[in-house]
């Protein structure tokens, strides 16, 4: 094959960084507590402890807990879940610390505000792309980059929605990492300009961290609050409202769609470049 006269070679890759790999691999480790052999090469990110409580009850896993995330490894379905926590930084640590699993599909199983009008909570959301307004993935790409998922694995967890008759919505999630954003007009005023559907913490820089790391990554989003609506921000009381009623669909289609995408779903490439 012809060299590429314009490659500038990036060590900072963490599939050609050998350096990096071995202490991605303590990293994975020790936050997690769990082994590189217990993960399965499907797995699930949350950011919630409940899901993780749910995800063993489901599947008799047992929860494992690290210096700073936690992880239920199920081998029988062929599906780890980890929960990161919360934030941009940690989605895009768990991204390339999970390369070393070379997964198959990872899925995020996140919750979002609600931005448009016909939205409701429990509503699901599969994201078609998502608006990078983080300061994290710059690092791993260019600014004008698009924050997209792996299209075969969103095409298969609307297909296990379809089958259960479940509806879902498509379209942009803009991702910030500005709390309190609720407050500040001008910012809801560029949200409605934009046109996005939802927002949330983690989706763009999931997706730019695992397409620059080859880590073939989804979403399914739940609505969990509609925060441009009078009396529409999450509270404490609402978000074990959400928990309660929804948390065990939103995992049962997850663990579905990871445990059969191996089988069911199509081949993912990866490109060189």
């Amino acid at each position: 094959m012809e060299k590429n006269p314009y490659l500038i070679p990036n060590t900072n890759r963490i599939y050609s960084n050998k350096r990096k790999q071995k202490i991605a691999k303590d990293i994975l480790e020790r936050y997690t507590g769990s082994t590189l052999g217990q993960f399965q090469k499907q797995i699930i990110l949350t950011n919630f402890g409940y899901y993780m409580e749910r995800f063993a009850t489901l599947t008799n896993g047992v929860v494992t807990k690290g210096s700073a995330m936690s992880a239920v490894h199920s081998k029988k379905d062929g599906v780890s879940i980890v929960n990161f926590s919360i934030g941009s930084p940690t989605a895009a640590l768990i991204i390339e610390v999970l390369a070393m699993v070379e997964p198959k599909a990872v899925l995020f199983l996140g919750m979002c505000g609600g931005l448009h009008r016909s939205l409701k909570k429990g509503d699901f959301i599969i994201p078609t792309a998502a608006i990078r307004d983080e300061g994290v993935s710059h690092h791993f790409m260019p600014r004008q980059v698009p924050a997209l998922p792996t299209f075969k694995v969103q095409k298969f967890i609307s297909q296990i929605l379809v089958e259960r008759s479940i509806d879902y919505r498509t379209g942009v999630v803009h991702t910030t990492d500005y709390r309190f954003w609720e407050f500040n007009d001008k910012f809801k005023a560029d949200l409605y300009h934009e046109r996005a559907l939802a927002i949330d913490m983690e989706t763009a820089t999931l997706f730019v961290a695992g397409f620059a790391s080859k880590v073939p990554i989804g979403a399914l989003l739940l609505v969990s609050d509609l925060p441009l609506k009078r009396g529409g921000i999450k509270t404490k009381k609402s978000a074990s409202s959400v928990f309660r009623q929804y948390t065990d669909l939103h995992l049962e289609l997850g663990l579905k769609s990871m445990s059969e995408i191996a089988e069911r779903g199509e081949h993912i490439r990866h490109y060189k470049w």
